[in-house]
C-alpha cells in the first residue's frame, strides 16, 4: 500500500471521522514546530500528519485510498476501474502543514495556555479554549422587514423563508436548505425594531454561523404615515370648507370610520389633534399615540369675474 496513512496517526481502517480528528489534533499539537524547537524529525512527523489528515478527512480520497492504495491515489484511478464519480485525477498534497493546521483550529497559536494539555485529552471543540484559535463569528446579516401598518397595529405573525448552507453529517461537505423563521410581531413595534436569529447563517467548519437580524420598516400606507406613535393624515379640503367648516372622514386602521368636525378656518400650518387615535405602545399597547390631521387646501383654478366679485365683497371687512 506504500504509505500507510492510518499508521502515521496511530488509527486503524475502521476509523470513524470523529477518531480521525481527535488523534490529529492529538499529534499535531504534539509534533508542532512550536514545542520542538527546530527538531527535524518532529518536523517531518508534523508534516506527515497533515498529509495523513488531508487525504482520511476527505471522503473521496480517503475511498480512493482504501481501494486503490497510495498508488491509486496519487496517480489517478485505474483504467477500466468501473468506479463512477470516484476520484480520478491524481492526488498530490500541497506540501503546507501549517494551512491544514490553521483550517482545523482556526488559528495559528492554541499554545499560549495549553503547553500542558498535549497528552491530555483534547477531544472537545478547540473553540472552548480561550485562544488564539478560538472560532469566530461571521458578521451579522441584515435583513428588512417590510410591514403594513396594520400589522403593526394589530400585531401579527410572519413567517421568513431563508436559504442557508448547512454541514453535512460527514462534517466537510455542505448543502443549500431551506428553513423558516417565525417572527411574532408585536403590537406598536416602531421601525428600527430588530429581531435577532442566533447562529441562523451559513455553516462552516471553521467557522460560528451570523446571526440573521430582521430590522423593521413601514410599508407606504395610502391614509396615514407614522411619526413616533402618532399617525399623521392629510385631508384635502376645498378652500371654501377650509374657510367655512366641514367634517373630515377618516377610515381607522382597525376598521372604524371618525368623523372628525372642523370648525375652525383652516389656514397654512394648521392641524387638528385627535387625541388617543394613533399607534399603541409597544411595552403597553393599552396606550395610544394621536391622530394628528394636516390639511392640503385647494384652491380653485379659476373664478369667473361674478365669482371674484363675490369672493371680494365676502372677504372685505
Amino acid at each position: 500500500m506504500g504509505v500507510d496513512y492510518y499508521s502515521i496517526l496511530n488509527l486503524t481502517r475502521s476509523a470513524s471521522d470523529a477518531d480521525i480528528k481527535k488523534h490529529y489534533r492529538k499529534l499535531a499539537l504534539k509534533f508542532h514546530p512550536e514545542k520542538n524547537n527546530d527538531d527535524q524529525a518532529a518536523a517531518d512527523k508534523f508534516m506527515q500528519v497533515a498529509e495523513a489528515y488531508d487525504v482520511l478527512s476527505d471522503p473521496r480520497k480517503r475511498a480512493v485510498y482504501d481501494q486503490f492504495g497510495e498508488e491509486g491515489l496519487k496517480n489517478g484511478v485505474p483504467a477500466g476501474s468501473g468506479e463512477t464519480g470516484a476520484w480520478t485525477q491524481g492526488y498530490t498534497f500541497h506540501g503546507n502543514p501549517d494551512k491544514v493546521f490553521r483550517d482545523f483550529f482556526g488559528g495559528d497559536n492554541p499554545f499560549q495556555e495549553f503547553y500542558d494539555r498535549v497528552d491530555g485529552d483534547l477531544s472537545m471543540g478547540f473553540g472552548g479554549l480561550h485562544g488564539r484559535g478560538a472560532k469566530k463569528q461571521d458578521p451579522p446579516i441584515e435583513r428588512d422587514l417590510f410591514l403594513s401598518l396594520e400589522e403593526v397595529f394589530h400585531g401579527c405573525t410572519k413567517k421568513m423563508k431563508i436559504s442557508r448552507r448547512v454541514m453535512n453529517e460527514d462534517g466537510h461537505t455542505s448543502s443549500i436548505r431551506d428553513k423558516i423563521l417565525t417572527i411574532t410581531v408585536k403590537k406598536g413595534w416602531k421601525p428600527g425594531t430588530k429581531i435577532t436569529f442566533p447562529k441562523e447563517g451559513d455553516q462552516g467548519p471553521n467557522n460560528v454561523p451570523a446571526d440573521i437580524v430582521f430590522i423593521v420598516k413601514d410599508k407606504p400606507h395610502p391614509r396615514f404615515c407614522r411619526e413616533g406613535l402618532n399617525l399623521i393624515h392629510t385631508a384635502k379640503v376645498p378652500l371654501g370648507l377650509a374657510l367655512t367648516g366641514t367634517t373630515v372622514d377618516i377610515d381607522t386602521l382597525d376598521e372604524r370610520i371618525l368623523h372628525i368636525p372642523i370648525n375652525d378656518i383652516v389656514k397654512p400650518g394648521y392641524k387638528k389633534i385627535v387625541p388617543t387615535e394613533g399607534m399603541p405602545m409597544s411595552s403597553d399597547p393599552t396606550q395610544k399615540g394621536d391622530l394628528i390631521i394636516e390639511f392640503n387646501i385647494e384652491f380653485p383654478a379659476s373664478l369667473t369675474p361674478e365669482r371674484k366679485d363675490f369672493v371680494r365683497t365676502a372677504l372685505m371687512f
